[in-house]
């Protein structure tokens, strides 16, 4: 005798409660959402229309100017140079970062002993605070006494003359480049190697017995295999990379002659060290806008890359 499970349909108050019960446990999330990001930025979209200073003079009351911050960002020789570094940075790192990310991650994906190790080294940098990260490095750039300049000079018996890797305008980026890179693979390695274990093993096996090589399984599998992946590291990526702050303001705070600049310390600098919040702000609204337009192109291009 067989005993069949009969399904009860669910009323239409029991399907309320349930809506009430998920807007309960979200209502924290959004009201820390709505203070800290929604808020702000309402904030500063109303403060870049003005000429708000950080500490108000009580002779000088906040005007509404229109425009006028946003048309000075046109004369703003510093800014420009700060989006030129910034999109420097994203051309240069995003697919350097994202390409040795998926090498490692294939490397470690490997069922070989002491791989959990592995990961765990390349993971590190990641979760080390960035300003003690760049302290470091600061150190390791030293022109006089660092490890980078002494090391290259050892391999090169002598031939190698020391480097200001920080001071020269032509060589102050791409130190910071390289700094970045490392510190930030192992975060996107992480994604990569979780979109790999994602990847249904027959699909290999079928790709063997076809008589696949191991470039036209890469190729074939596992690029197809992880497109949602690669969607994500190559957004959050940029958009890191954009966000570009803490190792500049720890080793060389935009200097020298601007060739660091970036977009966050230009509006830092404006709304704390100038505190010219109304201008800070329209610098920070043309950046958000900026940051989503390139996100919202990325993911456009990527979808229509599938497609082909």
């Amino acid at each position: 005798m067989s005993v069949q499970n009969t399904v009860v349909p669910r009323s239409g108050n029991w399907r309320k409660g349930e809506e009430r019960t998920a807007w309960l446990l979200a209502t924290p999330a959004i009201l820390l959402l709505g203070s800290f990001l929604i808020v702000p930025f309402l904030m500063a979209v109303y403060f870049s229309f003005t000429d708000q200073r950080l500490v108000p003079n009580p002779n000088l009351e906040t005007q509404f100017i229109g425009f006028r911050n946003y048309q000075r960002m046109l004369d703003d020789d510093t800014l420009k140079h700060a989006l030129l570094n910034n999109f420097t940075f994203v051309i240069v790192v995003v697919p350097i970062q994202t390409g040795l990310a998926l090498a490692l991650a294939l490397l470690v994906n490997q069922k070989l002993r002491a791989m959990n190790l592995f990961r765990t080294i390349y993971f590190t940098p990641v979760v080390t605070i960035m300003a003690v990260v760049a302290v470091i490095w600061y150190f390791l750039y030293n022109p006089g006494s660092g490890l980078i300049n002494s090391f290259l000079q050892s391999i090169t018996f002598g031939l190698f003359k020391p480097v200001d890797w920080l001071g020269d305008k032509n060589l102050a980026l791409p130190s910071i480049m390289v700094l970045s890179i490392w510190q930030g693979v192992g975060f996107q390695m992480l994604i990569f190697l979780a979109g790999l274990q994602e990847i249904p093993d027959s699909l290999y096996e079928a790709a063997d017995i076809d008589g696949a090589s191991r470039w036209q399984q890469f190729r074939n599998v596992t690029i197809p295999g992880l497109r949602n992946t690669i969607l994500f590291v190559v957004i959050s990526t940029t958009i890191l990379a954009f966000r570009l702050f803490d190792q500049i303001w720890v080793m060389t705070k935009g200097a020298p002659e601007d060739s660091t600049a970036t977009m966050v310390l230009h509006i830092v600098q404006q709304g704390f060290s100038q505190q010219k919040v109304g201008y800070a702000s329209a610098i920070s609204v043309f950046f958000f806008l900026l940051v989503l337009t390139i996100s919202i192109l990325q993911r456009v291009f990527i979808k229509e890359e599938r497609h082909v």
